[in-house]
C-alpha cells in the first residue's frame, strides 16, 4: 500500500465521524522536502476554526501511524468558496448560488450562474440578468460541471 492509500485509509473514517469528507490527499516533493496536502470538504462552509479542528484530528493520527516514514510538512485546506460540486450531490445545494456548465445549451446559454431552485429529473436555476431574473429549466443530465459561486 502506498503512502497516499495509507493516509486515506487512516483519515477517512475519523474525519467522517467529525462531519468532514476527505476530498483529496497528495504528497508532493517541494524544494524544502515533502509536503502532504490534505483537503477536506463538507456541505456547510469551512472556516479557519474548522481547519484547526481537522488538524486536531489529523495530527495525532499521522504522528502515531507515521505513514510517510520520514519528515514532511502537513498542509491542511478546504476546497474553497468556489468549490466544485459532485454532480450526484447537486440537490444538496438547492438555495445556494452556483455556476453550472451545460453539455447542451439551454436558451442559447451553456454557462449559467445563479440560485439553484430545484434539482430532480430537471434542474431549475434562477439567473439575474441586469435588473430582472430569468429562470432556466433543463434535464439534469445536461449538467457536466458544477461549482459554488460567489454572488456579487
Amino acid at each position: 500500500m502506498d503512502e497516499i492509500s495509507k493516509v486515506t485509509a487512516l483519515l477517512e473514517a475519523p474525519l467522517s465521524r467529525a462531519g468532514y469528507d476527505l476530498a483529496s490527499v497528495k504528497l508532493t516533493r517541494e524544494k524544502d522536502g515533502l509536503t502532504l496536502h490534505v483537503t477536506v470538504d463538507r456541505l456547510a462552509p469551512i472556516s479557519l476554526d474548522d481547519i484547526v479542528k481537522v488538524g486536531d484530528i489529523v495530527n495525532p493520527l499521522l504522528d502515531a501511524a507515521d505513514p510517510i516514514g520520514g519528515p514532511y510538512t502537513l498542509d491542511l485546506s478546504s476546497l474553497g468558496a468556489e468549490k466544485p460540486i459532485k454532480l450526484e450531490r447537486l440537490g444538496d445545494y438547492v438555495g445556494r448560488y452556483v455556476s453550472l456548465h451545460l453539455s447542451r445549451p439551454c436558451q442559447g446559454e451553456n454557462l449559467l450562474e445563479g440560485t439553484l431552485v430545484s434539482v430532480g429529473k430537471d434542474v431549475l436555476i434562477r439567473v439575474k440578468d441586469k435588473t430582472r431574473f430569468r429562470e432556466f429549466t433543463f434535464p439534469a443530465q445536461n449538467v457536466d460541471k458544477a461549482r459554488l459561486a460567489i454572488e456579487f
